[in-house]
């Protein structure tokens, strides 16, 4: 989308107010940003966050895309304005979807009418159960890109080998 008054600030936060971190969670089941990222959020620079966005939004491209087609881009942009549902014009269809069934799941008959189109074997499954797969999926992503690539980083400079 290129409204600029539905363009949410990069200098927001990802937060979707459902943080894990403070249960004990290295990587937030909310808006999957590592513990580190969180704590660190306001003191970083707009290129810090820019990366931390970069990252997300990458996941979300990778998993949704992997399950849903999206068949209809001026649909789904139009559904997204019309809902309400700010997106960032730099954000790719995996992204916007993800937003799309992040906010309205539950209002959701037919994706169809979205533009989009499940690919198999996702087919089946409703807009709610879809969503919570993608959760699911994007979860174990962070953590897999957390433990492979921040923890050994931060192990390292702990012991300094």
């Amino acid at each position: 989308m290129d409204d600029s008054s539905s363009k949410p600030s990069r200098s927001r936060t990802p937060c979707v107010g459902m943080c894990s971190t403070t249960y004990g969670d290295l990587v937030c089941r909310g808006c999957r940003r590592f513990s580190h990222e969180i704590v660190n959020w306001n003191a970083y620079g707009e290129q810090e966050k820019r990366a931390v966005w970069a990252r997300l939004n990458a996941f979300k491209e990778q998993v949704v895309l992997g399950r849903i087609d999206v068949f209809d881009a001026h649909l789904l942009d139009a559904r997204l304005k019309a809902h309400r549902i700010p997106v960032d014009a730099d954000w790719g269809p995996g992204a916007r979807v993800y937003e799309l069934l992040r906010r309205g799941a539950r209002m959701m008959r037919r994706l169809d009418a979205y533009g989009l189109h499940a690919r198999p074997p996702f087919e089946r499954l409703d807009p709610v159960a879809l969503r919570d797969e993608i959760d699911r999926d994007l979860l174990t992503l962070a953590e897999a890109h957390y433990e492979r690539y921040v923890a050994v980083t931060l192990h390292f400079d702990e012991t300094g080998s």
